[in-house]
């Protein structure tokens, strides 16, 4: 239940989550990569949020899961994670539901696995074949075996040809499954995108994911909370990190995900300079291989 590799935990000058805590009302922590890894929770990072609860801080869990959030809940148990170690989660398939459904009458093509199809509920779309789209909604590769978007370059083109918006449910570019990564939705919108095409992404680091947190903070606590007191917790540099900076949350980054092999060579300190010369006027306030509560 552990990460299969540890080269550091809390860093130089940077402190511990349990020494952080008393700076927060709520936590806005991301799930694969952290949480757990695609097949079984990481004890570490459970305890640390059941403490974080228990010491009356809300856990948020916020994902770029591109499925309704009802669909994590069960997910979650399965792999290890008690209900006590959080309060609600929001997914980036609840936001693209969202946006879809300001669109209600426009013929739609899902480009994604079957079991991403909760997303559609409720919907008055239209479901159509990719020929008759107006309306894209990309939850994945149609395949998670496949290490390339080349496979889609054809049927990107004739989505752009017939002018076909895209609204991307999973803007992860890549996801760790065990021990082997595979493409998410965001590879195959970046595709789309530098074809020319019109992407629209739900998840972090856009706006609306987080938007929808802090709205559910407030429901959850009875009082808006700042954003200054709410601590992203993630990952994934170009979503947790930059969402975080993007949005105006502190941010404490968890080394040993999906970049891993990048950091492995490096201190602590090393981590921190790389990442806030690449997001200027981040609040780094934390880094470790592996959430953890000490």
């Amino acid at each position: 239940m552990d990460h299969s590799s540890h080269f550091f935990r809390s860093s130089f000058g940077l402190a511990p989550l349990s020494e952080l805590i008393d700076g927060y009302d709520g936590l806005l922590c991301d799930i694969w990569g952290v949480l757990h890894n695609g097949d079984a929770a990481f004890s570490d990072a459970v305890d640390a949020l059941c403490k974080a609860r228990a010491s009356g801080c809300v856990v948020i869990l916020i994902t770029n899961a591109p499925r309704l959030s009802k669909d994590i809940y069960p997910r979650l148990a399965r792999f290890g994670v008690p209900r006590e170690a959080f309060d609600t989660v929001i997914t980036s398939g609840d936001v693209t539901a969202q946006l879809i459904a300001k669109q209600p009458d426009v013929p739609l093509f899902h480009f994604g696995p079957e079991r991403d199809q909760s997303v559609l509920e409720g919907l008055t779309n239209p479901i159509v074949d990719h020929p008759g789209a107006k309306l894209c909604l990309l939850t994945g590769p149609l395949d998670d075996t496949i290490e390339t978007v080349d496979i889609y370059h054809g049927l990107l083109e004739q989505m752009h040809e017939n002018a076909v918006e895209m609204i991307c449910a999973n803007p992860d570019l890549v996801v760790r499954s065990g021990n082997r990564m595979v493409i998410c939705a965001g590879s195959i919108a970046q595709r789309y995108a530098q074809l020319g095409g019109k992407v629209s992404f739900a998840g972090k680091p856009e706006p609306a994911i987080y938007n929808e947190a802090l709205r559910r903070a407030a429901t959850l606590t009875g009082r808006d909370i700042p954003r200054s007191r709410l601590l992203a917790i993630g990952d994934g540099l170009l979503t947790d990190i930059k969402g975080a900076a993007k949005n105006g949350f502190d941010a404490y980054f968890v080394a040993g995900g999906i970049h891993a092999r990048e950091f492995r060579d490096l201190d602590a300190q090393q981590v921190v300079n790389r990442i806030k010369n690449r997001f200027l006027g981040l609040n780094l306030v934390g880094v470790s291989d592996r959430l953890g509560w000490i």
